[in-house]
């Protein structure tokens, strides 16, 4: 903005003025010109508010001309560029990280949607802005979500490019979707009693019309069904004019426009007839097919709600307040908005946990059941993660926050749940792109048939056309697979199974081979004593209680093994890198390790050599005291998966890069054939490939760095929940709970999803092949396609509900 043009236009809202020097205000040290004292306070509040940084984005929005937009326009726009405060961001927007560096992403609740055309509209529209990478709107719970290059373009500028399209934009958050949700609900509520009412009433007047009556009686009848309707019309109906006129505006066509159409053209007929003797007057076809519309809508707005709820409970566990713990140990209770990065909080016993952290005080049982699907609570102490949203259970705990709203660990469980809901099978696509193309098609059949029974002279042609304009509204088709998607996946990450890619539901019922990791796969990933032979005249209780001491203090993954074992007192232990500990007790050297370093004067032979594991050796520097055999536990329930998996026809491999006999011993146990062991990274994405190859649908199972490539590579990649945040990073879904069998639930999960979702469309399509020459041929009043239109919108969502009762894996110890 140059120097002439500052003088000239209001700096905060951009209006033309000539007022700039008597309301100008100083904002970073320079006096800015505004147009009136509104504007003027307006500006020196966000100044005040510390949310001045918004200045520089909203110079990024596109110019509007006070032509362009209405005085309540205005006020919006000033609404919406408040969504550039890093305040307000932080509820809804994500900065991305690693490949995605520099880009963000943010949630919108969209209101105002009515079709499948409508969020086409705002995909296509907000997909050509600059720097946006992917705009995709879930058509289940009305969520849009947006990725694009930060330094590029402002939130604000996108919430008005939706705004500037007729619908409207909000921040998603748990608390305001349920009020959304409320509102809606209680409208919705209102508009149904009135078409209700009205239709009542005009159907009771009509009766005397349809039997013969008086002439001197039937024009007060009929204008008493015009003043009975109207009602009817301009309030309950109004939701199809509003969304229709929007549509006209941006010249793209949603069901709403046929709709409006049909309702409009026969209450004015109905009017000219009236006034005009005419033959027929259908006040009551306008009542009971706007009654019929609504209803539909409703009956499918209440089981969206539903579903939406389903993923909203994760973000409803956060607490509204914490307890924040000062610099000098004052408690202090703040809003949950409030927390920062480094704060520490206490947490009590029965509490939510409001961010996610670190425990630095403290030892107690967290619940984390409603984020993992794991039933029992998890022991906490110093050092370990929490999570916001779950549960301290029995003690006391100081912890310092790590991460807080768009950034934590829930908002991203959200995120890539709505991903995997939004990613759209080719199913979706068809669907859409069919339901995109299906208005301007309804409108030409339906002029098309008005034309013929008109050439016929027909006096019903004009409800004919109506009829065929209403009965082959395609919602159902467009609704068939996002609302089973969204049911499917809400149900499985109830039951411990997080879905992050959309490919999963459509490709997990193909797959038949699951390849499996060995360590932190099928195995815990930790080490656990196996078994203790003794060498001198210590017991095995004082030979677990010196090593216990020499382990005492170290990191190395062989000391957990110990840790709960209560240690001697051991004094200045040493550790040698790959070899060992040693350390002083009651004068004695101890040494633990391997056998060449615990006991390097002669070769020992090992008790057993054949037994799966790593033998350990405990000397002193006098003799040897005791071999120490560690191995890594089977998973609970691997056993369990393996056969499940076996008796649905799918093949088991197993693939680790262990050169030990241990890969043999898991998979005897498990009833594994087909293993390879000692292979590297490389070799376990070819021997994927060479199964791509030959024609199968692979499935790959791991938690290392050394498993991302082949995760990577895999048709789907499925993350434990101790996997590395690279392989989390990399796979398609991941177990939340830690429990294999989740695998089983999901894949009769994915083949019931897969049949519903060919039930919805197959019904959809032949419903439209059956109603539309039934309609053509005059054979259903334009109430009865309303009815049509509502029944199988409504039975594609219901059965879609079905989904939400999956089974929950069977829990039990193997």
């Amino acid at each position: 903005m140059n120097a002439t043009s500052a003088q000239e236009r209001c700096f905060h809202c951009g209006e033309t003025t000539t007022e700039g020097e008597r309301w100008s205000t100083l904002i970073d040290g320079q006096r800015q010109p505004m147009c009136c004292p509104g504007c003027k306070a307006i500006a020196e509040t966000i100044v005040a508010s510390g949310l001045k940084d918004y200045y520089r984005h909203r110079t990024e929005l596109p110019e509007l001309s006070p032509a362009e937009l209405e005085d309540s326009d205005l006020s919006a726009r000033e609404s919406l560029t408040l969504y550039d405060s890093e305040a307000l961001q932080r509820r809804f927007v994500a900065r991305l990280s690693g490949a995605q560096q520099g880009e963000a992403e943010a949630t919108f609740i969209i209101d105002g949607i009515s079709c499948a055309a409508c969020a086409w509209l705002i995909e296509h529209r907000i997909g050509q802005l600059p720097g946006v990478k992917n705009a995709v709107l879930n058509l289940s719970n009305h969520r849009l979500v947006v990725r694009w290059q930060y330094d590029q373009i402002a939130v604000s500028s996108i919430a008005e490019a939706i705004y500037r399209l007729g619908y409207k934009a909000s921040p998603f958050s748990a608390t305001e979707q349920e009020e959304q949700r409320h509102r809606e609900g209680k409208v919705a509520i209102r508009r149904l009693a009135v078409a209700g009412i009205g239709t009542m009433q005009v159907m009771m007047l009509a009766v005397p019309l349809y039997v013969g009556m008086a002439e001197q009686y039937e024009f007060f009848m009929r204008l008493a069904s015009m003043v009975m309707t109207l009602p009817v019309v301009l309030f309950s109906a109004r939701p199809f004019f509003t969304a229709a006129l929007r549509d006209l505006k941006t010249r793209h066509l949603t069901m709403d426009v046929p709709v409006s159409l049909a309702i409009i053209l026969a209450f004015c007929s109905s009017i000219w007839s009236t006034f005009n003797q005419g033959i027929e007057v259908y006040f009551d076809s306008v009542c009971m097919f706007t009654f019929f519309l609504l209803l539909g809508r409703f009956l499918e707005m209440r089981a969206r709600h539903r579903m939406g709820k389903a993923g909203n409970n994760l973000l409803t566990l956060l607490p509204n307040i914490a307890l924040r713990v000062g610099d000098d140990g004052v408690e202090q209770i703040i809003a949950s908005e409030d927390i920062r990065i480094g704060d520490v909080l206490r947490l009590k016993p029965g509490h939510a946990i409001p961010a996610d952290g670190v425990v630095i005080e403290g030892r107690s049982s967290v619940d984390e059941a409603a984020l993992t699907g794991e039933y029992l609570p998890i022991s906490k102490k110093a050092g370990d993660r929490l999570i916001g949203g779950t549960f301290n259970v029995e003690s006391p705990l100081l912890m310092k926050v790590t991460a807080t709203g768009a950034e934590a660990q829930l908002s991203t469980i959200m995120r890539l749940m709505d991903r995997a809901q939004q990613e759209k099978p080719r199913a979706a696509l068809l669907a859409d792109k069919i339901a995109s193309h299906f208005v301007a098609a309804v409108l030409i059949v339906s002029s098309s048939v008005f034309t013929f029974w008109w050439l016929q002279g027909d006096e019903h042609a004009f409800f004919i056309a109506l009829s065929v304009l209403v009965v082959t509204c395609p919602c159902a088709l467009s609704l068939a697979t996002p609302t089973a998607l969204t049911a499917a996946t809400a149900a499985l990450r109830e039951r411990g199974l997080l879905i992050s890619k959309g490919h999963v539901l459509e490709v997990l019922p193909q797959v038949n081979r699951v390849v499996f990791d060995k360590t932190g796969t099928l195995t815990q990933g930790k080490l656990t004593l196996e078994q203790v032979e003794t060498l001198a005249d210590l017991d095995e209780t004082q030979v677990l209680a010196l090593i216990a001491g020499l382990e005492k203090h170290s990191t190395h993954p062989i000391a957990r093994a110990f840790r709960a074992i209560k240690a001697a007192a051991v004094e200045n232990t040493e550790q040698t890198a790959g070899q060992g500990i040693c350390g002083q007790w009651n004068g004695l050297t101890l040494r633990f390790g391997r056998a060449d370093y615990a006991w390097p004067a002669a070769d020992l032979a090992l008790p057993d050599p054949a037994a799966a594991g790593q033998w350990l050796l405990l000397a002193s520097d006098q003799q040897p005291l005791a071999w120490v055999r560690l191995n890594d536990s089977l998973r609970r329930n691997a056993a369990a998966i393996i056969s499940g998996l076996q008796q649905r026809g799918i093949a088991v491999s197993l693939l680790t890069g262990d050169p030990g006999a241990s890969g043999q011993t898991v998979a005897n146990a498990l009833g594994i054939t087909d293993l390879q062991t000692g292979v590297s990274p490389e070799q376990k994405l070819a021997a994927v490939r060479a199964w791509q190859q030959a024609g199968e649908r692979v499935m790959m199972v791991g938690d290392g760095i050394n498993d991302v490539p082949v995760l990577a590579g895999a048709d789907i990649a499925l993350a434990v929940n101790e996997a590395t945040d690279l392989a989390k990073t990399n796979a398609d879904a991941m177990l939340t709970n830690g429990r294999l069998e989740t695998l089983l639930t999901a894949l009769d999960g994915a083949v019931k999803t897969r049949r519903i979702i060919a039930q919805n469309i197959s019904w959809s399509l032949l419903y439209n092949l059956i109603a539309l020459p039934v309609a053509a041929a005059g054979f259903v009043p334009p109430w009865a396609a309303a009815i049509g239109m509502s029944f199988s919108s409504l039975l594609v969502v219901t059965n879609a509900l079905r989904l939400n009762r999956l089974p929950a894996p069977q829990s039990s110890e193997v």
